[in-house]
């Protein structure tokens, strides 16, 4: 379960998170979206202990993320930041070994290496499991990176920006890859978005945010409308439903 309570980020004078409560206690895929500089990757940051927090709580199955021990949150959420270091000379297998140090503290056990395996199996990684990053496109390095993410075996994932550099067939791929965790894995997953039809199509609840609040929470049928996209985005669009799904289409 993940809990925050009137979590807010300050930097001077200016609020980019301003006194944020919500509570995700079932499986599914939770997207966080809305304009840049509206607060979402500080939000994920802060309940991730990425970031301090000025004001606020924040927990993970009851634990309080400022008084926890990182080992012991590691065991209970995963996070995959927007920006990662690419290291060259590692392999994909290697890489996704690195998601079993809270486990295994550097030392692969037979079953952190039967996790590994798992994870190269779902997201399709075999055949590139001893391929070096720098040698992979951005998707499939991408794909790498959350191989990481998943080996690491917690009840609740945080993705910050995912789809970032990817094209659309890889944006897609990349989102199936995540409802499937969700579905099959019994996963909690949060994933900040820029695209309001990924979210619309593959999240079980958006949240919109402006300026650093909560706008509008609830599922794509109450989030995805003419009028919250206008208010949210400040971009005047048709929301039209297509075999089931709300899309938006954007005016000319």
């Amino acid at each position: 379960m993940i809990e925050a309570s009137a979590l807010t980020k300050l930097y001077g004078d200016s609020r980019v998170v301003d006194r944020v409560s919500l509570t995700l206690d079932q499986p599914g895929v939770t997207a966080i979206i809305g304009p840049n500089g509206a607060g979402k990757s500080t939000l994920l940051s802060m309940i991730a202990r990425l970031l301090p927090i000025d004001k606020g709580r924040a927990f993970i199955d009851g634990l309080d993320v400022t008084r926890t021990k990182g080992s012991e949150l590691a065991r209970r959420i995963a996070v995959l930041k927007q920006e990662n270091g690419l290291l060259a000379r590692l392999t994909v297998r290697d890489l996704i070994g690195f998601g079993r140090f809270p486990h295994s503290r550097g030392r692969l056990t037979a079953a952190d290496r039967a996790k590994v395996d798992e994870a190269i199996s779902f997201l399709d990684l075999t055949p590139l499991s001893d391929r070096f990053l720098d040698e992979l496109s951005g998707g499939q390095r991408q794909r790498a990176f959350v191989a990481m993410v998943l080996a690491q075996d917690t009840p609740a994932i945080l993705l910050d920006e995912p789809l970032n550099n990817l094209d659309i067939r890889h944006a897609v791929a990349m989102m199936r890859l995540v409802r499937k965790a969700a579905d099959d894995l019994g996963k909690i997953i949060v994933v900040v978005l820029h695209d309001i039809n990924f979210a619309s199509c593959y999240a079980d609840r958006i949240i919109a945010m402006q300026e650093g609040r909560i706008v509008v929470d609830g599922p794509a049928a109450a989030v995805v409308t003419e009028e919250t996209v206008e208010a949210v985005f400040g971009l005047p669009v048709m929301v039209r439903e297509i075999e089931g799904q709300r899309t938006c289409l954007f005016r000319r």
